[in-house]
């Protein structure tokens, strides 16, 4: 049994090096480019998904469009889940709190103004986030939904972010806090977790290069 992790193609911002976090960002011409890269190997290695997994955010949704369009398996379920989104930036340091929560309650970057997380309780939906906050809001949807479909399942792919998918890799490996920070998740390229009968980690590694 296994599950593939993918971090999105690279974006638009990733190009230009900048904070994206819930900001809609399309895939760079690049990021489109690594995302077919990725379902031409798992294709070329055999894989076949029984189930996928992603986020709200267009380069999460379009990786894995593109992936599936590769391996011929658009017709598999996908299930989508704001839980998967990236860590939310705020930009707060060094600012007043009262007068940065009642600007930013306005602002129109809100999520809370945003139709597809309209059935998220207003309390649940994040104004900032540190990468402790990003893991406490994936854990409990992997731990419900993702994680369990593998006992009837034989492969699965999550389709997300940086920070949402270290989450899950922190998890599975026993990585210390200190040590997650390093963890950087290259682009597009697929990280493969097999499981033991018992759904215990027997094997991980990155298909390709990943350099």
């Amino acid at each position: 049994k296994r599950i593939v992790l993918l971090r999105h193609g690279e974006s638009l911002w990733n190009q230009e090096n900048k904070f994206t976090g819930w900001t809609d960002v399309d895939l760079s011409p690049k990021g489109i480019q690594e995302a077919i890269k990725a379902g031409d190997l798992l294709k070329e290695k055999g894989f076949v998904f029984d189930k996928a997994y992603t986020s709200y955010l267009k380069r999460a949704v379009k990786t894995l469009n593109c992936v599936l369009d590769k391996m011929n398996l658009d017709w598999i379920p996908v299930e989508k889940s704001w839980r998967l989104n990236e860590k939310h930036y705020g930009d707060l340091q060094g600012l007043n709190k009262a007068e940065t929560a009642e600007k930013y309650e306005s602002d129109l970057r809100n999520p809370r103004f945003d139709f597809r997380y309209h059935e998220v309780p207003d309390a649940e939906l994040p104004r900032t986030e540190s990468l402790k906050d990003t893991i406490d809001r994936i854990m409990p949807y992997w731990e419900s939904d993702i994680f369990p479909a593998l006992r009837d399942a034989h492969t699965l792919l999550v389709v997300a972010h940086g920070n949402s998918l270290r989450g899950i890799i922190k998890h599975l490996k026993h990585i210390s806090d200190e040590d997650i920070i390093k963890l950087n998740l290259p682009t597009a390229v697929p990280y493969v977790f097999e499981f033991d009968e018992n759904l215990n980690v027997a094997n991980d590694y990155f298909l390709g290069n990943p350099e």
